[in-house]
């Protein structure tokens, strides 16, 4: 039985993290994890994610693009299968005290990335021989800190995609991660039926976030937005990385 204080963070940081996906479109498992992880175990916060995220990105990731999207990224798919399995013990096993480690690194390169508005060209020609090792080291990454936005993100936007496309290849992306996830979450044993409700408590929360995100987006500058959002995000990971230093 989760304490009083711990629900409220999980409501008000889900909330938060709708928020910031109605505005930009993504960001809600490394935002919750992100946060959670200073007042939880990393596993259990992954663990929390699990529904929410599953529940949003296959909304995303429907569409009559599916099909032919999901033939173009299968390779990359099939890396972060794999490099979860190599990873599958990284949240519990004898290299756990460094997942904060990773989970701070990875907001940071991520942040950096979005601050930067980093942009690579990937030619079609090599997609085959770039796709497997990306999603390998997605998928080991995402094993050992549950972010699976690195280094999946860039590679998707280095492709050429176009925006719409972009938008339901990263769904369709993080659909197979938020699986892979569960497993590894659910093999750890954190995965059970006593965080269902807090579960459906952040699944509610983020998307009453994600209304108020989408409904304010016409109102404000996004781009300022997003500047603020990455920059707060390059601090949470600078904090945690120094507090699990110490």
């Amino acid at each position: 039985m989760l304490l009083p204080h711990i629900l409220a963070a999980i409501a008000a940081t889900y909330l938060l993290a709708g928020f910031i996906k109605g505005v930009i479109g993504g960001g809600l498992p490394t935002i919750s994890i992100g946060i959670l992880g200073l007042v939880m175990p990393i596993p259990d916060a992954v663990a929390l994610v699990v529904l929410p995220s599953f529940i949003t990105n296959v909304w995303q990731s429907l569409g009559p693009r599916f099909w032919p999207l999901f033939k173009r990224l299968w390779l990359m798919l099939a890396g972060i299968c794999i490099g979860a399995f190599l990873g599958r013990d990284l949240m519990t096993g004898a290299y756990r005290e460094w997942t904060e480690v990773g989970l701070g690194l990875a907001l940071i390169v991520y942040a950096i990335i979005g601050l930067t508005r980093l942009k690579l060209h990937l030619d079609p020609r090599y997609e085959k021989w770039v796709a497997p090792p990306v999603g390998i080291a997605t998928g080991f990454i995402a094993a050992g800190t549950g972010v699976f936005v690195i280094p999946s993100g860039p590679y998707l936007q280095a492709i050429g995609l176009r925006k719409n496309d972009l938008v339901q290849s990263l769904g369709i992306t993080y659909t197979i991660s938020t699986i892979v996830l569960a497993l590894i979450t659910a093999r750890a044993g954190a995965l059970n039926l006593s965080i269902l409700w807090p579960s459906l408590l952040a699944v509610a929360a983020a998307l009453i976030g994600m209304l108020i995100g989408q409904r304010l987006l016409s109102r404000m500058e996004e781009d300022t937005f997003r500047k603020i959002f990455f920059a707060a995000l390059l601090l949470l990971g600078l904090h945690i990385v120094i507090r699990s230093s110490l």
